[in-house]
């Protein structure tokens, strides 16, 4: 059985709270796994994972190794570890890669965004949020070679950091730019 579709976020300077305004907003029957690298240090990502669980319809909760994705769940990075998407007979899982920092971060969204090139989802939603820096562009880019992606970008008004997005609408590869408080209407549209 394949499965349909997939929603994958990125997000940095100003990601935690920008997320808040994300997150609770998504219809608790999404119908689809959402998997998010939110650039934190070890420690901060599972306290992150709490306070949006506690505002959300959806289940979130930090990433753990093995974890077999399911639908109507988020799943935070561990902060210090890449996390990536991989097949396991007809499930998808969590898995940690501890790779050395890429675009100077550790999680980068890159590795995930680029593992799910691999993955059985048919569809892939990429949301690239504020944020400093260029993750989440080469990652997009190599995904888009083979799979069918629609990629939405925060637009510069509402980003603390106009970073990530940017980097995203440079190349060329963002189809929809929203502003942060339309950003879980235009997602729950894509899905």
């Amino acid at each position: 059985m394949s499965c349909q579709k997939i929603v994958a976020i990125a997000s940095s300077t100003g990601g935690p709270k920008a997320l808040q305004a994300v997150i609770p907003r998504l219809p608790g029957d999404l119908n689809v796994p959402v998997v998010i690298v939110q650039h934190m240090p070890a420690g901060f990502t599972a306290s992150l994972a709490e306070r949006l669980d506690c505002l959300s319809r959806l289940t979130v909760e930090e990433a753990a190794e093995g974890t077999v994705l399911e639908n109507n769940h988020v799943y935070i990075a561990k902060g210090g570890k890449h996390l990536t998407v991989k097949p396991k007979g007809k499930e998808m899982v969590l898995e940690f890669l501890d790779e050395p920092v890429r675009e100077g971060v550790k999680p980068c969204a890159n590795y995930l965004f680029e593992s799910l090139a691999n993955s059985s989802y048919e569809e892939i939603v990429c949301v690239v949020m504020t944020g400093m820096g260029a993750d989440g562009a080469e990652g997009i880019a190599n995904l888009k070679k083979s799979k069918r992606v629609t990629v939405i970008t925060q637009d510069e008004l509402s980003c603390a950091v106009y970073g990530m997005p940017k980097s995203v609408v440079k190349a060329g590869l963002s189809d929809i730019t929203a502003s942060l408080d339309k950003l879980a209407d235009v997602i729950v549209k894509t899905v």
